[in-house]
């Protein structure tokens, strides 16, 4: 029997782990249905454009938890504490490397064409928050951008390494090791005069 659900918002979180599980041709209809407890007639009812829309309202939510929990406290609060934060924040969210990147297995499939202005949307954001940060704290601008797309570039890298190891220790080394490089010779950079 189908699950009553109260609002369109409720079924967000769902869909974005069978997108998750299965990829974004993965995740059928069937598999949709199954995993939410809705009938077709439900889903159709709260995404009217099918399953793009429903990919479409996971990204965004995606991008929206990120906003709040990452980007403008990256741009927002003093550097070194936004830094920190940020690492807790992965490290919770990806939940220490058993949970892949929504938006970085959107951009490795087919998908990516498809979903390309949210996937770029993303981490341009996402590496443009961590370079301000990174001035913040004292690097000039070029070195500030070279650190922003190291240190994504490695988050997504550990995600891929912790599941294929199974290790989640391996998540937290390399988050360790990346939040190394928002440090100049083991102590934040001074603020230019």
């Amino acid at each position: 029997m189908a699950r009553l659900v109260a609002e369109r918002s409720d079924v967000i979180p769902v869909l974005a782990e069978v997108f998750r599980r299965y990829g974004y041709d993965g995740a059928s209809v069937a598999r949709i249905t199954e995993h939410t407890k809705l009938g077709k007639g439900s889903l159709y009812h709260f995404f009217p454009g099918g399953k793009e829309e429903m990919a479409t309202a996971v990204l965004a939510d995606v991008h929206g938890w990120f906003e709040n929990n990452i980007f403008v406290p990256l741009e927002e609060k003093e550097p070194e504490i936004a830094l920190a934060s940020m690492f807790a924040a992965v490290e919770d969210y990806f939940d220490s490397g058993r949970r892949i990147c929504l938006v970085g297995a959107f951009a490795l499939e087919e998908t990516r064409d498809r979903f390309a202005s949210e996937v770029k949307t993303y981490f341009a954001r996402w590496i443009e928050a961590l370079r301000r940060a990174l001035e913040g704290v004292g690097f000039d601008a070029e070195e500030a951008g070279r650190r922003a797309n190291s240190i994504i570039a490695g988050i997504q890298g550990a995600i891929i390494l912790a599941r294929a190891l199974d290790d989640t220790e391996s998540f937290s080394g390399s988050l360790g090791q990346l939040k190394g490089m928002t440090l100049r010779d083991g102590a934040p950079p001074q603020k230019p005069a």
